[in-house]
C-alpha cells in the first residue's frame, strides 16, 4: 500500500502568481456597413499553372470592411479573420468541405498586399474618424487583400470556395 501511495504528487497550496484582467465595457461600438458585413469576394478563375510551387500566390483581390457611427470612446480598430485552418499551412484559410480544388487555401494580407495576416491573428489597427458619425467618405474603411496560396507543389483544379468569419476589436 505504501508503494502505491508514494507515486502521488501533491500541488502546493500557495499561489505561484497572479493574473489581473483589465478592460472596458463600451456603451456602443461602430456599426459595420451592411454592404461589407456579409460579402462575397470573387477571386476569379485562376489557371492551376499559376501555382508553380508550394507557397505560390495568385488572384490578389482587395476587399473592405467599413465601420460607421463610431463613438468618440473608440479610437482605433483591427480585424481578426477566423475559420478552418488549412492542414498544410495553419496561417491560411482552408477551402470549404466538398470543394474539388486541392493543394490551395486563401491567405489574408494587409492593404499593402505584402504583409500577411495569419488566420486568427489581429490585423494592424487603423485610426478611426469619430468626428462625423457615419462618414460619407468612408474614412473608416479597412481594406485587405485575399489571395489563393498553394499549400502543395501540385494543385488540383476545381472549385475553391472558402468561408471566414471576422471579428472587429476596438481600442
Amino acid at each position: 500500500m505504501a508503494a502505491a501511495v508514494s507515486g502521488i504528487t501533491f500541488a502546493a497550496s500557495a499561489a505561484d502568481g497572479q493574473i489581473n484582467f483589465t478592460g472596458t465595457i463600451l456603451d456602443s461600438a461602430c456599426t459595420i456597413d451592411t454592404n461589407t458585413a456579409n460579402q462575397t469576394v470573387n477571386l476569379g478563375k485562376i489557371p492551376k499553372s499559376s501555382f508553380n510551387a508550394a507557397g505560390a500566390v495568385a488572384a490578389a483581390t482587395r476587399f473592405s470592411i467599413v465601420l460607421n457611427n463610431c463613438p468618440a470612446a473608440v479610437t482605433s480598430a483591427s480585424v481578426k479573420f477566423d475559420g478552418t485552418a488549412d492542414s498544410s499551412d495553419t496561417n491560411i484559410l482552408a477551402l470549404n468541405s466538398g470543394q474539388t480544388a486541392k493543394g490551395v487555401g486563401v491567405a489574408f494580407y494587409e492593404e499593402d498586399g505584402i504583409t500577411a495576416i495569419p488566420l486568427a491573428t489581429q490585423s494592424k489597427s487603423i485610426t478611426l474618424d469619430t468626428s462625423t458619425g457615419e462618414d460619407p467618405a468612408n474614412s473608416n474603411k479597412m481594406t485587405f487583400v485575399a489571395k489563393y496560396k498553394a499549400t502543395q507543389a501540385a494543385v488540383v483544379a476545381g472549385t475553391a470556395n472558402a468561408t471566414s468569419d471576422f471579428t472587429i476589436t476596438y481600442q
